[in-house]
C-alpha cells in the first residue's frame, strides 16, 4: 500500500508542511529560509478532547475521565485537510484558505466513521484544536496576540473570528501555537490565521486579515493619531460646566477626554442602570442635550468618549426590580425540595450548597419573582439555606412548590452592587442596543469596564461581549480600552487596560510594581497600556496630595513605552488644589512630547530605568529638555511639606522645589551671592539675604528653581535638609 504523502501549504511568504501520520513538521519563512518549528519534538497538528471516552471499546479500555486524542493521520482532498485521530473514529475537515499575506483554516466538519453504537448526533467533544504548531522560541513572547517574534521574523496564529480560541502552550524551548473551537461555544465554523512575516510587516498582514474578515479594525486603531494620547476622565461633565471642564482639559494638553456614563445617565456608582432613557436633570433635552455637550467639546479641539460597564446590571435596574430578569445569569443551580411559602425563612433544596458564595451582599437566591438574602447554608442534609430575608431590592414575593428550580445570582465581587447577566442569552445585545444610541449621540472612543464580569468560558465571553457592543457602535471607535482582555479583544482594545487608581504616597512604587512591569509584555504584543487611571488628591492631614513630581514620574515611564496616562479630573479637587497648575503644567508638556513624537529611542531607552526620575523642563528658549534628577530625602529637617530635587545641566547645579499646599518661605544656610531663583529657566530673579550669616531667603510655594554655584550636590542636599520653612 502507497504512504500517503505529506501535506504541503505554502504561499510567498511560507511553507507548512505536515507530515502524513498528523504531526506537525515544518513551518519555513521563506525569503530568508528560516525553519520557524521546533525539530525532533513530534507534535500532533490537531487534538480533540472528551470529557470521558464515548466509543464503547475505548470506553471499556481506559478510565472515564477528561481524555485528549491525538491526530494520527492527516491526507488532503482539494483546499480541504481530513485528520484522523488515535483510539476514537472521529474525522474533522478543515478547509484552507490560501492567501498571499496568511493562511486561514477553517473547522468545517467533525464526522463519525463508523457507528458508536450509541444514538447521538452532537460530538461528544469539549475542546478541539484544529492547528497546533511547536514554534521555537524566537525571544519575544506575546500572550494576548498570541505571537512569537524576533527582529527579523514573526509567527503569529490569529483567530478570524470571535468563536476561536487561540491560545499556546509553552514547551523547552518552543511554544505550541494553536487554535481551536469549545463545545461550550460552537465546535465548527470557527477561522484562525497562520501568518509568517517579515516582523516589521506583521501589523501590516494582520490588517490585511482584519479586512478580509470583517473583523474590527485593530491594526488602524494602532495607527492613530490619538493613540498614545492620554485622557482626561470625568464623572462630572454636564452642559452647566463643559465650559471648566474643557478649559482643565486644554490647561493638561489633553486631546481626549472619557466621559463616564454616570455624568448623564441616572445612576447611583457602580452600575448601570439599564434604562438609557433616564437622564440627569442637567440634560433636559435628553440625547440633544448630549450631542450638543459633545459638540462642543469637538470644537475645543478634544475628542470625546465614553466609559461603560457593559456588562453588569444595577440592582435598581428595571432589570432587576420589581421581577428580577430571566436573562440574570445565575452561577448555580437548586431545587425545591420542599415548598417555600411567601413567610418561610428556610429554603430546602436537594442539591448540596457547599461552596456557595458567603461574601457581604453577594449572597442572593434567585426564585422567580423575587431575590432572597440567606445568612448561610447547611452540607450535610436536610440541605438548607437558612436566615433567609424575603423580596430583597424590592422584588415581589412568591410561593413556589417542591420541584421548582431556581439559582445563586452571580453578583459582582466588586462591591455587590450590581449583578452579571447570562452571556448565553440577548440581554447583551439589548444593553448594546442602548449603548449604540448613546453613542451616536458623538463619542469616538470607548472604555469597557468590568468586562470579567461574564460565566465561562472567559476566553470567548470576555471579548464575547464587548464585541456584540463593538460591532454595533457605528462610526467604529477610534480605538478602546477594557478591564480585562482575552485573545480576540486584541482587535477592539487597541488601548489595553488602564490601573485602578493608587494613593500619592505609594503612586511610584505602584507605577513599577503594575504598568511598568506590564509595558514590556504589551510591546511584545505590539500595542500600548494606560497607565492611569491616576486619582487627584487635595493635600490634608492625612496625605500630600498629588504632586508634580509624582505625576512627573508616572506620565514620563508611560512615555518611555509609548503609552499614555489618563486623570481622574473633577473642578471640585482640582480648583481647590494649590498646585493644580503646577501639575496640569506636567501633563501639558508630557502631552506634548506624545503628540511631536518627540523622544529618541536613546531617551525612552533612558527613561526605562525603574531607579532614575525625569523631568521634563523648558529651557531658556522655551524647547524641551529631558534632564534626570534626584530627590532630596530629607528637607527642613524631616518635613514633608517641602518636595525638592536636584539636577545638573548646561555645568551649572540646580534645585526644582515646592511646597504641597502653602506659599511660605524657606532660609537656606547658603550665601544669596552663591544662588538665584527661577519661576522658570531663563527668568532669574536675586535671592534675599537671611537674618542669620551666610543665609538665604527664597519663596516656597509653586514648583521654582534654584541655580547655585555650589558645585558640590552634597552642599546642596545639606542645604535643603538644614533649611527651615518660614511664614510670609
Amino acid at each position: 500500500m502507497a504512504k500517503t504523502p505529506d501535506v504541503t501549504i505554502e504561499n510567498g511568504q511560507m511553507r507548512l508542511v505536515i507530515a502524513s501520520d498528523g504531526i506537525a513538521k515544518s513551518l519555513v519563512f521563506k525569503p530568508t529560509d528560516t525553519e520557524c518549528l521546533i525539530q525532533g519534538k513530534r507534535v500532533p497538528v490537531s487534538t480533540i478532547t472528551m470529557p470521558r471516552p464515548y466509543q464503547n471499546e475505548v470506553k471499556l479500555a481506559y478510565p472515564n475521565k477528561t481524555t485528549t486524542f491525538k491526530s494520527n493521520a492527516i491526507r488532503q482532498e482539494g483546499d480541504k485537510l481530513v485528520i484522523s485521530y488515535e483510539l476514537v473514529p472521529w474525522e474533522a475537515t478543515v478547509s484552507v484558505k490560501v492567501a498571499e499575506d496568511y493562511l486561514a483554516f477553517t473547522l468545517e466538519a467533525l464526522n463519525l466513521t463508523e457507528a458508536y453504537g450509541i444514538t447521538m448526533t452532537e460530538p461528544p467533544i469539549s475542546e478541539m484544536w484544529f492547528l497546533r504548531l511547536p514554534v521555537r522560541d524566537l525571544g519575544h513572547w506575546g500572550d494576548w496576540l498570541n505571537v512569537l517574534w524576533n527582529d527579523e521574523l514573526a509567527v503569529n496564529v490569529l483567530a478570524a473570528d470571535p468563536c476561536a480560541n487561540a491560545d499556546s502552550e509553552e514547551g523547552e524551548g518552543y511554544r505550541v501555537m494553536q487554535a481551536g473551537t469549545d463545545g461550550q461555544v460552537k465546535l465548527v465554523g470557527a477561522t484562525a490565521a497562520l501568518v509568517t512575516c517579515a516582523k516589521d510587516d506583521l501589523l501590516d498582514k494582520i490588517a490585511i486579515v482584519e479586512e478580509d474578515y470583517g473583523l474590527p479594525h485593530g491594526v488602524a486603531s494602532r495607527r492613530n493619531d490619538l493613540y498614545t494620547a492620554s485622557y482626561y476622565w470625568t464623572a462630572a461633565v454636564n452642559p452647566t460646566n463643559v465650559d471648566e471642564h474643557i478649559a482643565y482639559a486644554k490647561m493638561g494638553g489633553f486631546r481626549l477626554m472619557n466621559i463616564y456614563y454616570p455624568a448623564f445617565l441616572e445612576s447611583r456608582g457602580y452600575r448601570l442602570i439599564g434604562n438609557y432613557d433616564v437622564y440627569r436633570k442637567e440634560y433636559p433635552n435628553g440625547k440633544a442635550d448630549l450631542k450638543a455637550m459633545l459638540t462642543k467639546i469637538k470644537a475645543a479641539g478634544i475628542t470625546p468618549g465614553c466609559h461603560f460597564l457593559h456588562s453588569h446590571i444595577g440592582r435598581d435596574s428595571k432589570y432587576v426590580t420589581p421581577i428580577p430578569d430571566r436573562r440574570l445569569n445565575l452561577l448555580r443551580n437548586f431545587t425545591l425540595a420542599k415548598s417555600l411559602g411567601e413567610t418561610d425563612t428556610t429554603v430546602h433544596v436537594q442539591q448540596n450548597p457547599i461552596h456557595s458564595t458567603m461574601a457581604g451582599n453577594r449572597r442572593v437566591l434567585k426564585i422567580g419573582t423575587e431575590l432572597i438574602s440567606y445568612e448561610g447554608y447547611t452540607t450535610t442534609p436536610p440541605y438548607t439555606f437558612h436566615g433567609c430575608v424575603r423580596g430583597i431590592d424590592n422584588t415581589t414575593v412568591n410561593a413556589q412548590p417542591e420541584g421548582y428550580m431556581f439559582g445563586l445570582l452571580d453578583v459582582s465581587e466588586f462591591g455587590a452592587t450590581s449583578v452579571y447577566l447570562d452571556q448565553y442569552s440577548d440581554l447583551q445585545d439589548e444593553v448594546a442596543d442602548g449603548m449604540a444610541d448613546l453613542w451616536d449621540a458623538g463619542f469616538e472612543f470607548i472604555y469597557f469596564d468590568g468586562s470579567e464580569g461574564v460565566n465561562p468560558p472567559f476566553w470567548y465571553h470576555v471579548s464575547g461581549a464587548q464585541y456584540r457592543v463593538f460591532h454595533k457602535l457605528k462610526p467604529e471607535p477610534l480605538f478602546a480600552e477594557g478591564a480585562a482582555k482575552t485573545h480576540f479583544s486584541w482587535h477592539m482594545l487597541t488601548g489595553g487596560n488602564a490601573f485602578d487608581i493608587f494613593r500619592p504616597e505609594k503612586l511610584k512604587e505602584e507605577t513599577i510594581r503594575h504598568p511598568f512591569r506590564e509595558a514590556p509584555r504589551m510591546q511584545d504584543n505590539f500595542t500600548r497600556l494606560n497607565f492611569g487611571w491616576l486619582g487627584y488628591w487635595v493635600p490634608n492631614e492625612e496625605t500630600i496630595g498629588t504632586q508634580p513630581d509624582q505625576l512627573e514620574f508616572v506620565t514620563s515611564k508611560a512615555a518611555a513605552w509609548d503609552c499614555p496616562i489618563s486623570i481622574h479630573a473633577n473642578p471640585a479637587t482640582l480648583g481647590p488644589h494649590p498646585r493644580t497648575a503646577d501639575n496640569f503644567e506636567v501633563f501639558r508638556r508630557w502631552e506634548d512630547v506624545r503628540a511631536r513624537n518627540w523622544l529618541t529611542d536613546e531617551q525612552k531607552q533612558m527613561l526605562r530605568d525603574a531607579d532614575q526620575e525625569f523631568i521634563l523642563l523648558l529651557d531658556e528658549e522655551g524647547e524641551l529638555e529631558l534632564v534626570p534628577y534626584e530627590q532630596i530625602m530629607d528637607v527642613a529637617g524631616g518635613s514633608k511639606d517641602v518636595i525638592a530635587f536636584t539636577f545638573e545641566r548646561k555645568n551649572a547645579l540646580y534645585a526644582v522645589y515646592s511646597h504641597i499646599s502653602a506659599d511660605k518661605k524657606l532660609e537656606l544656610p547658603l550665601k544669596p551671592q552663591d544662588l538665584v531663583v527661577l519661576e522658570s529657566m531663563g527668568e532669574e530673579t536675586e535671592a534675599t539675604a537671611g537674618e542669620g550669616a551666610d543665609t538665604t531667603v527664597v519663596p516656597v510655594g509653586n514648583r521654582r528653581y534654584l541655580k547655585t554655584s555650589t558645585s558640590i550636590k552634597d552642599e546642596l542636599i545639606a542645604a535643603f535638609g538644614n533649611a527651615r520653612i518660614l511664614d510670609l
